[in-house]
């Protein structure tokens, strides 16, 4: 769960006060955000304390059964405070509610309003209390679009679309998202400079596949054209884009990358490596693609670092399946992993083959995964001891609290390690710094600043 009230506060005493809590993933936070800007300039002041907002409004996942679950327990949460304080108004969004509005309206018939993905731009509507027609496709902000950002001053996302066009057996987003529908790239660049200006230095590109960009408007190579317009009509020192699929890393793509200003960074979710896994969750990258593809990748660029997410447990996965993929996760040798047990979801296809592997066996298997990439992970971060990184700064963490925290150009936020920086008597003016790493961790770096 984020709270996008943890720096969009914007006090006045004499203004409504309304709170946002972000559930799930990042392209949810610009969501949020969004909904945040036009709260400003309705004229509502933006606070973290939940006890004390107006307005609350939670952005919802539901993605999966866990983040619905996580959502239910907000919105009891938020229902006990509205019958402490009357008052209050709960505005509810986001995934959960598009995918089970009507169910979610019966079982919580004290939320004030309701808005699907194809409703934010009615915020304003919602906690006016105003009647308005629901929409017919998912809101898709533009650079014109107020936006009040939640992320540190150094970096920011951008997200560049919106919905999928793919068919993944077990996901859920197309059918609440749509099909994908790219932002203009004019409006991206336009977007882009003005986040500039107010002094961001890593701008995040995101969508749900940030490689297919384009491809609804008949473009090729989408992604690489729009780093190079980018490249030309701004001057963010570090660019990146996270959400990608392994079929779709062209050549064009690769060379686009080579600019020292985009990060060497490739977020390819390849889910699995057993190939009758792979034919059931309709992935086409099996272990043998997916390795030339790392091979071409390091080739092309040697520093480039790879994140990965993988699934355990997806129906079939017997013991061969998953032999199959421990070995290809020693011998990917990826940077970064992120791990996830199988969950079914009705309405996918996936949901009609049932379940083969107890939740016990997945935790077990995702155990075991980790434990591999664990060794993995703190080989590649020992080589980077001793030597001097360019860093941008990032929110503290409660594991190091006095500590400053950096990431490096093969660092995405929020879902990779960071760099724990020595306090120092000099002060850290700039988002961007120098820092030489003195040690490391199986996910973090730790080192000082260098003035």
């Amino acid at each position: 769960m984020r709270s996008a009230g943890r720096s969009l506060v914007r006090r006045n005493p004499d203004r409504k006060k309304a709170a946002i809590v972000t559930f799930g993933c990042a392209k949810n936070l610009v969501d949020s955000e969004v909904m945040a800007g036009r709260l400003l300039a309705l004229g509502y002041s933006l606070i973290a304390e939940i006890g004390k907002a107006d307005v609350l409004v939670l952005n919802t996942c539901g993605f999966i059964l866990p983040a619905r679950e996580e959502a239910d327990g907000a919105i009891r949460a938020a229902l006990a405070e509205k019958a402490v304080r009357p008052d209050l108004e709960i505005v509810v969004t986001g995934c959960y509610v598009e995918k089970d509005g009507p169910e979610l309206s019966r079982r919580f018939p004290g939320v004030d309003a309701w808005l699907g993905v194809k409703d934010y731009g009615r915020i304003a509507d919602a906690v006016e209390g105003r009647r308005f027609r629901h929409g017919r496709r998912t809101f898709l902000y533009d650079h014109r679009t107020p936006r009040a950002r939640s992320t540190p001053p150094g970096w920011a996302y951008l997200k560049v679309s919106e919905g999928c066009s793919h068919a993944c057996a077990f996901c859920t987003i197309p059918s609440i998202k749509g099909p994908y529908r790219s932002r203009p790239a004019a409006s991206i660049v336009a977007e882009a400079q003005v986040l500039e200006e107010q002094g961001v230095k890593e701008l995040v590109l995101i969508s749900q596949d940030t490689t297919f960009y384009g491809r609804d408007r008949g473009q090729r190579d989408g992604l690489a054209l729009l780093f190079l317009k980018l490249l030309r009509n701004t001057g963010l020192p570090w660019i990146r884009f996270l959400y990608g699929y392994p079929g779709e890393i062209s050549d064009a793509l690769l060379e686009a990358m080579s600019d020292p200003r985009v990060c060497p960074y490739f977020d390819l979710p390849f889910q699995h490596a057993a190939a009758s896994i792979l034919r059931r969750m309709r992935r086409a990258t099996d272990a043998g693609r997916a390795l030339r593809l790392l091979e071409k990748i390091r080739k092309r660029l040697p520093e480039a670092a790879v994140r990965t997410s993988l699934i355990v447990g997806f129906p079939g996965e017997g013991p061969k399946e998953f032999a199959e993929l421990s070995a290809f996760v020693r011998e990917a040798r990826f940077d970064h992993l992120g791990v996830f047990t199988y969950c079914r979801e009705n309405g996918t296809p996936a949901a009609a083959f049932g379940e083969t592997v107890t939740e016990a066996e997945k935790e077990r298997r995702r155990a075991v995964l980790m434990e591999i990439q664990a060794d993995v992970s703190a080989s590649k971060l020992k080589a980077w001891t001793g030597r001097i990184l360019e860093v941008v700064r990032d929110d503290p963490r409660p594991e190091a609290p006095g500590r400053l925290v950096g990431r490096t150009r093969f660092q995405a936020p929020e879902v990779d390690g960071a760099v724990f920086i020595r306090p120092t008597h000099r002060p850290w003016k700039s988002p961007l710094g120098r820092v030489k790493i003195t040690s490391s961790g199986t996910y973090d770096l730790r080192g000082v600043f260098i003035p």
